[in-house]
């Protein structure tokens, strides 16, 4: 066996290894380590010096002795070392509190008498800390936020001897993040939130509160867009880094105010003063200041701009204005509430004419006005009350009282608004009453004296004797008169008639008594509006007076006249008539006669309107009187004349493959079974 080695020196530089060196022995080809402690002993080969025997406890003492080997055995021990390992390294738990700053603690490690722990950024800029303590914890502080530090610790026992190192890398969590920014979108109710990148960050959290709501969006990137924003709102905006290590503080707080809502609970009405539209609304959250725009029916648009919840305009009569209320503050204006329409009352017929046709029927006419769709005429005086109804501007009013001062009003009504009550009257006077007489005498060879009845006030009587013979006549103011030098052997009808300023009365009946007159062969009834009827006849022989009369159950509608024709107003439509004609003879004698029943017009539709269908189409839209009626729209343009006539009991009907561009008048009528078709009915223009 081979010499007994020795040992040079041995020392433990690892925790759980002692490294032993000797000087070679001549044939010995390994060598025999032995470490022994208390409890246990460990053996380790190797070939030559140093060696090293692992395994081992840390901070134990151990008896290290070594054999030399070869192919005759092994040596004796050598004389032994006393050892101890180094301590044990101690087991790092490291987070960072806070930006800047790193918390390092760990267990206690056996035999430590202290311990020492760096800290250096794992890129090698900067410099090394370095801290020496006895307790298990330590926190080093004032470092880069989010940044990749590496700390390394070590236990040392009574002697000062280090032990094993422990290395762990920890990142320090990041800083908050600098130069928010919110970029507000009104249209779509978003934010754009925008900030500086912050050293070390890998993510993101934007957080948008409202107190009640709560919006997150989450990003790697350096903004973040935030949807479905509530206006009328005040948002609280704060952005929040985030790695591995943790998260930063929040930043401080961005108001955010998005645009206000519409406004709601908007009102239109009349101000005492005419002309005058007062608009309300309630007030809005974060408004600042509100527009309102008025546009008419003429396309003329006004706006007015206030911090209140109210505004004034000045209106027109006859207009349908289209109302919208904006609210508006630094954000923005607010979404499209709902829009309003407020149609004022039509404007009044005030250059209206009043023409007697006869002595106790007027005919008023006056200009088409704006926002109307149908004219009551109303003529007050004497016992009663005259009406007419009519969507033409025209009315004849008849059956008057004679000698009677007349207001006549004209009012216009539309289906939206009602009736214009303020329209202003025209005064009109009739002509004075048919004198009546009463006696006729016979005072000497050609002298006849007529007296009659004085019923009027300012008038001049004329009285006439008409026969073979020629016309004579007499005058008075009075109540008698002579006609002079009349021929003698004649027959004379005589006649008396008033006239005044107001105009003419009809003729007293002639005395004496003479045949009865003939009826008119001829009578034709034709339908002027819808409410007025011509009537005209063929004369007739001895007649000097007519009296037509159409009746219904509905009412009668007659005249009396000197003429073969007469208009005859307050007709209903759609309505079948008697036609009676009493013709009066220059004496008063009388001719009733009867005459083929008249049906008057079907009433015109009511309500009508238009609707755009396509490019080149409309639908006619209209309430009819009656379900049973058929009807008729007809289109007229200068590029073409279109029409359409929809199935029985159907209110519409549709118009295709119009040129576009240009202005239609729509007319809708009842389809005549017989005659012309009727033109009468109110028309709309349609561009």
């Amino acid at each position: 066996a081979p010499d007994i080695p020795v040992i040079d020196q041995a020392y433990s530089k690892l925790s759980n290894s002692i490294t032993v060196e000797w000087r070679a022995v001549p044939g010995a080809t390994y060598y025999m380590l032995t470490a022994q402690d208390e409890d246990s002993f460990i053996e380790t080969v190797v070939k030559n010096s140093p060696g090293t025997v692992t395994g081992l406890k840390p901070a134990t003492l151990y008896r290290i002795t070594i054999r030399s080997i070869n192919s005759g055995g092994k040596s004796q021990p050598s004389p032994f070392r006393k050892v101890k390992t180094v301590l044990a390294a101690p087991i790092l738990s490291v987070h960072s509190p806070s930006c800047d700053s790193i918390a390092v603690s760990w267990k206690s490690v056996h035999m430590a008498a202290g311990f020492s722990v760096s800290v250096m950024r794992s890129d090698g800029l900067g410099r090394m800390l370095k801290e020496n303590t006895t307790n298990t914890s330590l926190v080093f502080t004032n470092l880069d936020p989010g940044t990749l530090y590496t700390i390394k610790a070590y236990a040392w026992n009574a002697n000062g001897v280090p032990g094993d190192d422990f290395t762990y890398n920890q990142r320090t969590s990041p800083n908050a993040p600098e130069d928010v920014k919110v970029a507000f979108n009104s249209g779509a109710l978003r934010a754009v939130v925008s900030w500086m990148p912050t050293e070390g960050a890998l993510t993101y959290s934007v957080t948008v509160s409202n107190g009640l709501l709560k919006l997150r969006c989450n990003t790697s990137s350096a903004s973040c867009m935030v949807p479905s924003l509530q206006c009328s709102s005040e948002y609280y905006v704060s952005v929040t880094a985030y790695n591995d290590a943790g998260s930063s503080k929040p930043t401080d707080a961005v108001s955010l105010k998005t645009i206000p809502c519409a406004p709601v609970n908007i009102s239109i009405e009349e101000e005492e003063e005419p002309g005058h539209l007062l608009v309300s609304w309630s007030s809005v959250s974060f408004g600042h200041y509100y527009v309102v725009f008025v546009k008419s029916g003429d396309g003329l648009e006004v706006h007015c701009n206030t911090s209140y919840t109210q505004c004034h305009f000045q209106s027109d009569c006859g207009f349908t204005y289209f109302i919208t209320v904006f609210a508006y503050n630094k954000a923005g204006q607010s979404p499209l509430g709902d829009v309003f329409n407020y149609t004022t009352a039509p404007c009044c017929p005030s250059d209206f004419r009043a023409v007697f046709t006869s002595s106790d029927t007027v005919r008023v006419t006056w200009a088409p006005v704006r926002g109307a769709d149908l004219y009551e005429t109303r003529a007050a005086g004497g016992s009663r009350l005259v009406l007419c109804k009519d969507t033409a501007t025209a009315c004849t009013l008849s059956a008057l009282q004679c000698n009677t001062p007349y207001n006549i009003t004209v009012y216009s009504f539309s289906e939206a608004r009602g009736s214009n009550t303020s329209c202003a009257p025209q005064y009109v006077a009739t002509a004075p009453c048919s004198p009546e007489i009463k006696n006729i005498s016979k005072e000497g060879l050609s002298i006849i004296s007529v007296q009659w009845q004085s019923n009027n006030e300012e008038a001049t009587y004329v009285v006439t004797a008409r026969g073979e013979a020629g016309l004579w006549h007499c005058a008075s103011t009075g109540n008698s008169c002579s006609l002079m030098d009349l021929p003698c052997g004649s027959a004379f009808s005589v006649s008396a008639i008033a006239r005044s300023p107001a105009g003419q009365s009809l003729p007293s009946y002639s005395v004496p008594l003479e045949t009865a007159p003939c009826c008119p062969k001829d009578l034709i009834l034709s339908q002027v509006t819808q409410s007025v009827t011509n009537i005209s006849w063929s004369v007739g022989m001895g007649a000097q007076t007519y009296v037509t009369t159409l009746e219904s159950p509905k009412g009668q509608a007659k005249c009396h006249t000197l003429q073969n024709y007469c208009l005859l107003g307050c007709i209903t439509c759609g309505t079948n008539y008697t036609v009676s004609l009493r013709a009066i003879s220059e004496t008063g004698v009388t001719s009733s006669c009867t005459y083929h029943g008249y049906s008057s017009s079907a009433c015109c539709p009511s309500g009508v309107k238009l609707y755009r269908l396509s490019n080149n189409g409309i639908r006619v839209f209209w309430r009819a009187s009656d379900e049973t009626i058929n009807y008729n729209a007809d289109l007229r343009g200068s590029k073409g004349n279109f029409s359409c006539t929809p199935s029985s009991g159907l209110n519409h009907c549709d118009i295709t493959e119009i040129p576009c561009g240009d202005v239609y008048t729509v007319v809708v009528a009842p389809v005549a079974h017989k005659g012309p078709k009727l033109t009468f009915c109110p028309k709309k223009i349609y561009s």
